[in-house]
């Protein structure tokens, strides 16, 4: 009997084998200080931290300072990492240094392979899709540089039977208004070449009407498509979706009556990009205003409710569709996962010099919320506040309440596509554990711990038939069970 993923599928013995490997490793690189270092050991690891926390400290400073305090922390963050470098070397136990970081790169790819294994854990499922008869896409030709013309896209996807509208006019378009007009006309597949904000704007018409959505990776950076596997590099593989493709069912967050792909930000970030010198000076106008903000100075104060529990004060705020990993707070990292029916929630607020070196104890960080909810509201001291949804800048009153739609979307997607890499799978050492000692999972189980129940039709983006007349109250809730399960066994 072998340990078995959500899906059923039995862990393989390779997968068994690396995740063991890759505790091998992560044990071998805490050992080699100890073995070769000796006493001297503590003081490495004492340098090492001791190193760390100057250098957060100095660019907390270098972000919160102006004047001739700024530069000084500056020059304190790049040598406090050399320093350490310099003092192994001297002491003769860089090397030792160096290999400990190398079985930790060891220990690190090892055990990617292992979790790339279980695929049930960071694959969507797929279901087979049909041809559309009348595809529309919309596509923005200054979009990502150029793109659209570059790979010439409209033709393109004009000889595979679609509709094509430019966005090339000298007025603002309302893509929502002109996608909404060629659903009415019969369009049963709707598809934009453009950013993340158009994205998301005519994905909130496709699942209105109930009719699959398809990106095209002609923007800038297209976050959404990186969590949906498709290729960056080469936007025309995205149009073999048209002829060859499967349907993923994915989640919507909302923010107000308005629909997000990827995050919604509020604080620091929403309000640089607010500010006008934004566009032609990003840097310039960061450094400029970051003081301000991070010291109180500037802003409105923030106030959070997530499902009921409260975030004070953030300086930062994201709301994202479905976590990112690692708890990225700049919505930088992907996710693997665009179905759980929950929102990622990270709140940062950091007021010194100490909460700053705080933040490297990771999730245990005083000045750090990390999240997931159904339902966040955001409250503060001024009637408007800035945001920033999908990259682009918004004002909205408060209070301003986002939630998630499970399973509201429907995205074609190519057969075949990039997808997920093991080197950007998040490390999750209790899944790991449980792919390297199954056996000690079901002595455990036999004690009496109690099992994550087996999914169920709705859950995790397994809608049955894709109905879109799911109830998402109660979808809501079966994912809250489901959730509480999983945190007592981590291993299904």
């Amino acid at each position: 009997m072998h340990l078995q993923p959500e899906d059923g599928t039995p862990a393989t013995r390779p997968q068994r084998w690396l995740a063991r490997l890759s505790f091998l490793w992560a044990l071998a690189a805490v050992a080699t200080p100890a073995v070769f270092a000796g006493l001297t050991s503590f003081a490495m690891l004492g340098l090492g931290l001791g190193a760390a926390a100057v250098t957060v400290a100095a660019a907390y400073l270098f972000l919160s300072r102006r004047g001739v305090r700024r530069w000084l922390s500056l020059v304190v963050c790049v040598a406090a990492p050399a320093a350490v470098i310099v003092g192994y070397a001297f002491a003769a136990l860089l090397w030792v240094a160096v290999a400990s970081a190398a079985l930790w790169l060891f220990a690190g790819v090892t055990a990617r392979y292992a979790l790339a294994g279980d695929q049930a854990w960071w694959r969507m499922p797929e279901r087979p899709a049909s041809a559309a008869r009348h595809p529309f896409l919309i596509m923005n030709p200054k979009s990502g540089g150029g793109k659209v013309g570059k790979f010439d896209l409209k033709r393109k996807a004009e000889d595979l039977g679609a509709e094509v509208f430019l966005m090339d006019g000298p007025e603002p378009v309302d893509v929502a208004a002109v996608a909404d007009q060629a659903v009415g006309r019969g369009a049963d597949l709707l598809g934009v070449a453009g950013g993340d904000g158009t994205q998301a704007l005519v994905a909130g018409v496709a699942a209105r009407h109930d009719i699959p959505f398809m990106v095209i990776t002609a923007g800038t950076r297209n976050h959404f498509a990186l969590d949906l596997g498709l290729d960056r590099d080469d936007p025309s593989a995205c149009l073999d979706a048209l002829s060859d493709g499967v349907e993923l069912r994915v989640d919507l967050g909302l923010i107000g009556s308005r629909t997000f792909v990827n995050n919604a930000s509020f604080g620091a970030y929403a309000d640089v990009v607010q500010t006008p010198a934004y566009r032609d000076d990003k840097l310039g106008t960061t450094l400029n205003l970051l003081p301000d903000l991070l010291q109180g100075h500037r802003g409105a104060k923030l106030e959070a409710y997530a499902d009921g529990t409260e975030i004070s004060g953030p300086q930062a705020l994201l709301v994202a569709n479905n976590p990112y990993g690692s708890g990225d707070i700049a919505g930088l990292s992907r996710r693997l996962r665009l179905d759980r029916g929950t929102l990622g929630v990270v709140g940062v607020q950091v007021d010194s010099v100490q909460q700053a070196v705080g933040l490297l104890r990771g999730r245990r960080a005083r000045g750090l919320s990390l999240l997931s909810a159904t339902k966040v509201e955001i409250t503060a001291d001024a009637p408007q506040v800035p945001v920033g949804i999908d990259g682009e800048a918004v004002t909205m009153s408060t209070p301003v309440l986002c939630t998630v739609r499970p399973g509201a979307l429907r995205v074609r997607v190519p057969r075949e596509r990039p997808g997920v890499s093991q080197q950007e799978l998040p490390l999750d050492w209790g899944r790991l554990r449980c792919l390297a000692a199954p056996r000690l999972r079901r002595r455990a189980g036999r004690r009496g711990l109690p099992r994550a129940p087996a999914p169920r039709a709705g859950l995790s983006g397994h809608v049955s038939e894709f109905a879109p007349e799911v109830d998402h109250d109660q979808r809501h809730e079966q994912l809250d069970v489901s959730r509480r399960a999983g945190q007592r066994d981590d291993c299904l």
